[in-house]
């Protein structure tokens, strides 16, 4: 009986560790038509290596971005057209940044950072639906860590091995 309990937490353990090596989302719920504040959390390098250029695809969706810079790394926003015009604060835009790199810096495998980007979730956007946003970590020696799996209907993104960081999208709360 001891050894099946401790098997169990082993396997516990392993899965667990495995859960949080990926790149996350803090916030894990934002209403739709509101402000989303999204930080990534990246907990490594790639397989010993440190990482150097983080890229973040920006879900449709979400618009009028503004991604932070961080002290030692170059920003690049990378600007395309949305699928369709958004309504930000009177003004219809049609396009904006779609994709965020910050590169030139150096995070160790043993190290822990947050990449943030800030921006608006549309309203028309479906209460109880997710959006993700995929990541590409790079790291020398052509090593990649790609964060970009998106789940199928009906299934889960812990079922994944590389799931895209996700935000599930909440009924938008009466003024």
């Amino acid at each position: 009986m001891l050894k099946k309990i401790i098997v169990t937490a082993a396997v516990t353990m392993l899965t667990s560790t495995a859960a949080f090596s990926h790149v996350t989302l803090e916030g894990k719920e934002t209403p739709v038509g509101t402000t989303y504040k999204a930080v990534l959390r990246v907990p490594h390098g790639c397989e010993g290596k440190p990482t150097n250029v983080v890229r973040v695809q920006l879900p449709e969706g979400f618009y009028a971005v503004k991604p932070q810079p961080k002290a030692g790394w170059k920003l690049e926003k990378v600007k395309g057209a949305y699928t369709k015009a958004y309504d930000n604060h009177g003004t219809l835009v049609s396009e904006g940044v779609k994709e965020v790199v910050w590169s030139g810096g150096n995070l160790g495998d043993d190290e822990y950072d947050e990449f943030v980007v800030r921006g608006t979730i549309a309203a028309d956007l479906t209460a109880g639906g997710t959006l993700y946003f995929p990541v590409v970590q790079e790291c020398p020696e052509g090593l990649k860590e790609r964060w970009i799996d998106v789940p199928a209907e009906g299934q889960k993104a812990s079922d994944l091995e590389m799931p895209a960081p996700g935000v599930k999208l909440l009924q938008r709360l009466s003024n």
